[in-house]
Parts: structure tokens; sequence; C-alpha cells
């Protein structure tokens, strides 16, 4: 009696370390099916609002109360002048390209200043690395009004893992609307969103190549939570035969 006593007292650190874990596991694994709803209603949005019908881009007075969260990927119609002497090149690496041209290479970003008043960040598409300038990409710049398609996107948040950009080679790194708006020195209004043009929105040179907004995400987050909950439910299996061991003196 007195060693069994013993054993089961020899227990209680461990089994309060094994809960402890357990309870970590099976939280990772909830935390992964919240994230599981999260990412399915994200790529709904992503793959359904593009095919929606354009509606006019929103009045640069309703900007301050503009939920852009709620509008993500939605089309939109623009009508203004392009900036393009402060076009900016925000570096990136577009292995998965819809068009002819991926790689490492820039978003060709400029501001669109819009007839109805308002500045907002149009991204006009993907030039691979060496034929990111105007002269390579062989295109004839159109600064008259024009009326474009484009698709809503964030504005893009700068991490401590985003390298500093370098201005004065015209060379970004994030399609950060302050960081742009600074450095190509817009005064407001200016649009708390960014712009994809779609594909069709690609000028004849075929350079800056549009319709390569990101839209595609893996989700493998059910395999994530299965796991978690499987190395919970291999904790209690193994916590249970070692009690047992334990308590009947095998070792």
């Amino acid at each position: 009696m007195a060693a069994s006593k013993s054993a089961a007292r020899s227990l209680v650190l461990p089994g309060v370390a094994a809960l402890i874990v357990f309870v970590i596991l099976v939280s990772l694994g909830n935390w992964q099916l919240r994230r599981l709803a999260w990412k399915v209603a994200l790529v709904e949005v992503a793959n359904e609002r593009p095919q929606q019908k354009p509606v006019l881009i929103s009045a640069a007075a309703d900007w301050p109360q503009f939920d852009v969260a709620a509008s993500l990927y939605r089309p939109v119609m623009l009508r203004g002048r392009f900036l393009h002497d402060r076009e900016a090149w925000v570096f990136t690496n577009l292995p998965d390209a819809r068009g002819k041209y991926k790689g490492p290479g820039y978003w060709i970003v400029t501001p669109l200043r819009l007839a109805a008043g308002g500045t907002v960040w149009v991204n006009r598409g993907f030039a691979p690395d060496g034929r990111h300038h105007l002269a390579d990409r062989k295109e004839i710049p159109d600064s008259e009004t024009t009326t474009l398609i484009g698709l809503i996107r964030p504005d893009e948040p700068r991490t401590k893992f985003t390298p500093t950009d370098d201005p004065a080679n015209n060379q970004f790194y994030a399609r950060n609307i302050g960081d742009l708006s600074a450095a190509k020195e817009l005064v407001g209004p200016l649009a708390p969103f960014t712009i994809d043009l779609v594909a069709k929105e690609t000028p004849l040179s075929g350079l800056p190549q549009a319709g390569e907004t990101r839209n595609r995400y893996p989700n493998n987050h059910l395999q994530y939570a299965l796991t978690w909950y499987g190395l919970a439910g291999a904790l209690a299996i193994v916590f249970m035969v070692f009690s047992w061991r334990r308590l009947h003196g095998k070792f």
C-alpha cells in the first residue's frame, strides 16, 4: 500500500506537466480551426468578388469612413490621369504569373489623379527585373484622362523584415501608401487603399503586365489542426501507459 501511494505521488508532477502540454496542444488545434474558417472566407472573397460588375470608385469625401476590409478585391471603375513622373518600382517575386512574365521584378505603382478629385495609388502590373524602366518597357505613357478597371487592395504595412526603401533609386519594398506618397511628395486627399489593374489594362507593349493580383492562398489549416490534436491524443495515451506501468511497479 505504501509503495502504491508513493507511486501515485510520483505521478503528480509529470501529470501536471502533461496536462499543461495537453491543453497547449488542444489550444493550438482550436486556433488552427479558427484560422481555417477565416481562410475559407478569405478564399471565397478572393475568388468571387473579382467576378462582380465594377462599380464607380468612392468619392474622396467618403474615404475617411471607407471600410477597406469589407471591399477587398471588389472591382471598381476609375477615371483620371496618371502621374507617370511619380511612378514607383516596388520589388516583388512572381513565381506563378498568369501572364508571360514572371520571376523577380517590380510592381509598377503609379499615382492616378482622379477626375473627381483625390489621388489613388494604382498597381499597373508586373515588369521583370531589367525591364522595369520606362524605356525598357517600350511603353508610351499616356497622361490623358483615361477610364480603368481595377480591384481594391489594402495598404501594405511594413514589418521588421521589410528592407529599407531606396527612394533615390526609385526602389521600394512595400506598397505602403504613406511611404510612397511621402517619397513622391503627393498631397491629399489620398485613398486609403490601392488598386490592382485587371489584365485587360495591360498596354500594347505588354509591360507592365496587369492582372497579377495575388489572390491564391494556401489552406493547410485543417492538416495543422489534426496534427496538434493528434499530438495531444498521443501525449494522453503515452501518459496513461506511463501511469499504469508506474502504478503497477513495472518501472
